[in-house]
C-alpha cells in the first residue's frame, strides 16, 4: 500500500457455530476454540492483521454472552487496543457491519474496512494480504470488494459469485455479475468446470462511507436503526454497548442480502489462499494432518482397522475398531457420532436439543467467567460440587445467596476470602464455610491460578440465586 490511509479490520464474532456441536456451544462458540491450531480461531484471525503498517487497531463485534472470554483471549495475545462492540441482540451481519462502519467513520471519515468472520482458516496469510493491497485502490474509489475463493471441488455448502468483466484501472479485480445461492451437486460441478464461478467467502473490503451510502440506498431501515443505536451507545469497561431498543428495530439481514446483491458498485478479487470457513466437522478432517489410514486423531484416541475418520476427545479415552468415514467427538458431557458425509446435519441434533431445552446446547460442564471458570463435578438432591479456577488477580463479585450455603476447600494457590466484615487468607488444604445469607467474596491475590473445590448445599442451587452487591465486571 502506498497510501497513508490504513485499513481497519472488522472482525465478526457473533455466531454460535452449532454445526460443530458438541465442542462449540452457544455460550462458547467455535471461534473461541483452538480447532485448527494452538490458538483460538479468533486469536489467529486478529493476529493476521497485527501489521501496524497496513492496519489500525481492530473492531470486534461480539455479544453479551461471550464478551469476557473474547476480551481475555485478546489480552492473551497482546491485542489490548481492540474496540469491542456488543450487539444487544443478534441481527445478522449487515447491522453489525453498519455499527462498525459508523464507529470507524467517526474516528476517520475516510476509513476503509476489511470485514472478516472470526472463524475462517487461511493457509496463505501473506498471499491474502497481497490481495488486500491489490484491492485497496478500488475500495478507495468507492467499490465494495468481496474476496471470492477459487473452488477446489464441487461444494454445495457455499454460495457462489459469478465473475463479470475486468475492472478498468484495477488489475486482478472484476465486476460481480451475480451472487448465486448454494447449488445442488450437478450445478456445483458445472461451476467448477466453467472457471467463472467462485465461492463466496463473506470477506469484504470497502470504505465506511461507501458501505453506509449503499446501505442507506438499499436498506434504509437498517441504517436508521443502527445510527440511533450507535448514537445512544454507552461504554462499559472494555465494551461499547449499542443501545438495545434501537438496535433491536433493525431487520436481521446479511451484508450480501442488504447491500452486495443490490449495489452496482460490487467488485470481486479471486483468491487461492487455502481458505475454509470450518463450517462442519468434515472440513476439519479435510484440513487436518492424517495418519497412513486417513484418520485425523486429536486427544487420547486408539483406533484399530479404521480408515478416513475424524476422532477427537477432550479427555476420555476414545477407542474404535473397524469403522470408516466417521466423525466421533467426545466432550465431558456429550458424544457425537456421525458419518463424515452427514456432518452438515448436526443441525438436526441441535434443533432437537433446543426443542427439549437441553443445557448441552448452550454451555459446557466448564463455564467461563471473567475471573476464570467453574466446572461441575457432581450434583444430587440438595447438593452440588464444583471446581473453581480463579486466574491471578481475579475476583468474584461481593455477593450473597438466600437459599444455599457454600464450603470452599483450597486445592492449590492462595485465596483471599471476605466473609461479612472479615477477611482472611486460605492456603492449600485449608477451608472455609459460608452460611446462607452471608456476604462473601473470593479473590486470588497470588501469581499462580487458584484452584478450589466448592460444595453447595441447600434447597435451591440455581445460578440465579446470586445477589451481587459489588462487581469488578459490571454485572450488578
Amino acid at each position: 500500500m502506498t497510501n497513508t490511509t490504513r485499513i481497519t479490520p472488522v472482525i465478526l464474532s457473533g455466531g454460535a457455530g452449532t454445526r460443530l456441536w458438541p465442542l462449540s456451544r452457544e455460550q462458547f462458540p467455535k471461534q473461541l476454540l483452538p480447532l485448527a491450531g494452538v490458538r483460538s480461531m479468533i486469536q489467529d484471525t486478529l493476529l493476521r492483521f497485527a501489521d501496524g503498517g497496513r492496519f489500525t487497531a481492530p473492531i470486534v463485534v461480539t455479544n453479551e454472552e461471550t464478551r469476557f472470554t473474547v476480551a481475555e483471549q485478546l489480552r492473551e495475545v497482546g491485542l489490548n487496543d481492540t474496540t469491542l462492540v456488543l450487539e444487544p441482540v443478534a441481527r445478522n451481519t449487515a447491522p453489525a457491519v453498519a455499527a462498525a462502519a459508523l464507529l470507524a467513520a467517526e474516528a476517520d471519515p475516510r476509513a476503509v474496512l476489511l470485514v472478516v468472520p472470526s472463524d475462517h482458516v487461511l493457509a496463505d496469510v501473506q498471499g491474502f494480504l497481497r490481495l488486500v493491497d491489490q484491492a485497496f485502490p478500488a475500495a478507495q474509489d468507492g467499490r465494495l470488494v468481496t474476496f471470492s475463493i477459487v473452488p477446489g471441488r464441487p461444494e454445495t455448502g457455499y454460495g457462489y459469485i459469478r465473475r463479470g468483466d475486468a475492472l478498468d484501472g484495477h488489475p486482478g479485480l472484476y465486476a460481480v455479475a451475480a451472487f448465486v445461492e448454494k447449488p445442488d451437486v450437478e450445478r456445483a460441478r458445472r461451476f467448477v468446470e466453467d472457471g467463472g464461478h467462485f465461492w463466496n467467502s463473506g470477506m469484504f473490503l470497502f470504505s465506511a462511507a461507501a458501505f453506509l451510502d449503499e446501505l442507506g440506498r438499499h436498506a434504509p431501515e437498517i441504517l436508521a436503526a443502527v445510527q440511533e443505536a450507535v448514537g445512544r451507545r454507552s461504554v462499559d469497561h472494555d465494551f461499547v454497548r449499542l443501545e438495545a431498543q434501537a438496535f433491536g428495530r433493525s431487520p436481521a439481514i446479511s451484508v450480501d442480502y442488504a447491500v452486495m446483491e443490490r449495489t452496482d458498485r460490487a467488485a470481486t478479487v479471486p483468491c487461492d489462499v487455502g481458505w475454509t470457513d470450518v463450517g462442519a466437522w468434515s472440513e476439519l478432517w479435510r484440513i487436518a494432518e492424517k495418519d497412513a489410514d486417513g484418520n485425523a486423531i486429536l486427544g487420547d484416541v486408539v483406533l484399530e482397522e479404521s480408515r478416513n475418520c475424524y476422532v477427537r476427545t477432550e479427555g476420555l479415552l476414545t477407542a474404535a475398531v473397524g469403522v470408516e468415514d466417521l466423525v466421533v467427538v467426545v466432550t465431558d458431557d456429550a458424544v457425537l457420532v456421525t458419518r463424515r458425509d452427514r456432518t452438515q446435519d448436526v443441525k438436526l441434533i441441535v434443533e432437537r436439543l433446543r426443542r427439549e431445552n437441553r443445557s448441552e446446547l448452550t454451555s459446557h460442564e466448564r463455564v467461563w467467567r471473567p475471573w476464570g471458570y467453574y466446572q461441575a463435578i457432581q450434583s444430587g438432591e440438595r447438593f452440588q460440587v464444583k471446581r473453581l479456577c480463579i486466574k491471578p488477580g481475579g475476583k468474584l463479585s461481593l455477593q450473597k445467596h438466600y437459599h444455599r450455603a457454600e464450603h470452599w476447600v483450597v486445592v492449590n494457590g492462595t485465596a483471599l476470602v471476605t466473609r461479612d466484615d472479615q477477611t482472611h487468607i486460605l492456603r492449600e488444604n485449608e477451608s472455609v464455610y459460608i452460611p446462607a445469607g452471608t456476604m462473601h467474596r473470593l479473590e486470588n491475590p497470588g501469581k499462580v491460578p487458584l484452584n478450589l473445590i466448592e460444595v453447595q448445599s441447600g434447597g435451591y442451587l440455581g445460578e440465579d440465586d446470586i445477589v451481587r452487591v459489588e462487581d469488578s465486571y459490571g454485572r450488578q
